[in-house]
Formats: structure tokens, C-alpha cells, sequence
């Protein structure tokens, strides 16, 4: 399915681009960064950066560019010099054990990892992402790469059947049924831990955050009640429901236009 296959080398690379637009893979980490996406109709096969190029930056990085993998972490096809991201194990192992999982991010995003060092939980602080860290989340407790069929077992037993996972002193692997749900849980998550760390200079260790019951009284029905009061009901009638994702379809329009 060669078209399968391009659309989502598209895709990933698009992805790829994200991660530093949203400061994730930037600096120093400018090279450190990995979104995969499994190819439609190839459930057995996935798409991510490579390493070995000549210029090894991820918005340096084109659809051609990318590397095609099995379940295994295994090459199968992309630039002949180039091999699969050095932690391809993790994106090979969750993939494998979460058929419901199409879409994997590893990165090292800067406040997620130090609160991992530093041992706090990341509490809900602020409205985006709120529903993400509402409960503990668990932690990789190895700081080294992953790199064996054992270590990116590990890491795909600590998400479980969760979408979120920290790796101690490392980074953060975040999952989706779409790209989108994979990387927009990446930046809520590291959102919700900069509010932290905020808030911890402002307030100590024991700062206050959002309450339970209010993280899931606002994400209760999934926002859309507002469909059926009385003042949005005949734009409703006229328009039809409103789109959702236009921010994403931005953000992807200009990933997209540097490809």
C-alpha cells in the first residue's frame, strides 16, 4: 500500500515538525524527539523518524526522510543510510501491546522531566489538559535509552492502558487513537507541569490545585451542552454544530507548509 505508506510519512513528518513548533524538541533537544504513526491498512507497520542524517534536526526532517518500521523495531524501508530512531522499542512495544494505540510521541520535555527527577505528581492546575493528570501518573523508574524488546516492554507495561507515562529523568511517552490525541496530550501534559513548577515557586510544595470534582464536572460531556441552551440554538439550527480542531488543522497547515 505504497499510498498508506506516503500519506503517513507525510503525517509523521508534519508531526515530527510539531514537536519543536510546540518547544518540545528545541535547543539542546533539537535532535531528541519521535512521533510514530501506524500505517492505515498495515496495522503491522509504523512510521518514524529515523537517525543518521546528515543534518539531524527535527525540523529539518521531510516525509522522505522517514523510516518504516515492523512491530519488532525493524527497518523496512526509508533512506538506505539511515536506521530507525534509537528508541524505536518504545513506538514497536506499545504499538504491539495496544491495537487501539495508532499514533505514539517520545519527547523530553523540560518541566514533565524535572518534576519526574524531583518526584512530584503532576497536579491539574489549569483548564487544558486538566483531565490528563488527574490522576497519578506512572513512572518509568530508569533514566538510560531504551533500546532492547525488554526495556520497551517495561515502558509499554508502565502506560498500561493509560495514555500517559513519565520516564524518570528522561522524558514522557504519551499514546492516541489519532497523531493528534498522541501530541496534543504531549503539550497538555508539559502545560499542566510548567503550571507546577510555577506554582510551586509561588506557593511552596504544597500549593493548591484544582479540586477532583471540579477537573471532572468541566470535562463531563465532553463540552458540547452548550449545543442545547436557548441562545445557541437557532445559530445551531442555522449552522449546524460547530467545528472542532481548527486550531489542530493550523497547526498542521503550517507543519505541513514546511515539508
Amino acid at each position: 500500500m505504497p499510498g498508506a505508506i506516503n500519506d503517513a510519512k507525510r503525517e509523521a513528518a508534519a508531526g515530527t515538525h510539531l514537536l519543536s513548533m510546540f518547544g518540545l524538541s528545541t535547543g539542546v533537544r533539537v535532535s531528541l524527539g519521535h512521533v510514530s504513526v501506524r500505517v492505515p491498512g498495515e496495522p503491522d507497520k509504523f512510521v518514524v523518524k529515523g537517525r543518521g542524517y546528515r543534518t539531524d534536526a527535527l525540523t529539518r526532517v521531510r516525509p522522505e526522510d522517514m523510516v518504516v518500521a515492523d512491530l519488532d523495531g525493524v527497518w523496512v524501508d526509508g533512506p538506505r543510510n539511515v536506521v530507525p530512531c534509537f528508541e524505536v522499542k518504545i513506538h514497536s512495544c506499545i504499538l504491539r501491546s495496544r491495537p487501539d494505540v495508532q499514533s505514539v510521541v517520545h519527547v523530553h520535555p523540560k518541566y514533565s522531566t524535572l518534576l519526574s527527577t524531583l518526584g512530584r505528581q503532576i497536579k491539574p492546575m489549569v483548564q487544558e489538559g486538566a483531565r490528563l493528570v488527574l490522576d497519578d501518573i506512572p513512572v518509568y523508574p530508569r533514566m538510560k535509552i531504551i533500546t532492547t524488546d525488554e526495556e520497551g516492554t517495561e515502558v509499554a507495561n508502565t502506560l498500561g492502558q493509560g495514555s500517559v507515562a513519565l520516564l524518570f529523568a528522561h522524558g514522557a511517552v504519551t499514546v492516541g487513537t489519532t497523531m493528534e490525541e498522541s501530541i496534543m496530550r504531549m503539550v497538555h501534559l508539559e502545560h499542566q507541569a510548567e503550571m507546577n513548577y510555577l506554582a510551586e515557586l509561588v506557593d511552596g510544595r504544597e500549593h493548591p490545585s484544582v479540586p477532583r470534582e471540579l477537573v471532572l464536572e468541566a470535562s463531563a460531556g465532553g463540552g458540547r451542552g452548550q449545543f442545547e441552551l436557548p441562545h445557541f440554538k437557532e445559530s445551531f439550527a442555522r449552522a449546524g454544530a460547530p467545528l472542532y480542531g481548527g486550531a489542530w488543522g493550523y497547526w498542521m497547515d503550517v507543519a505541513q507548509s514546511e515539508l
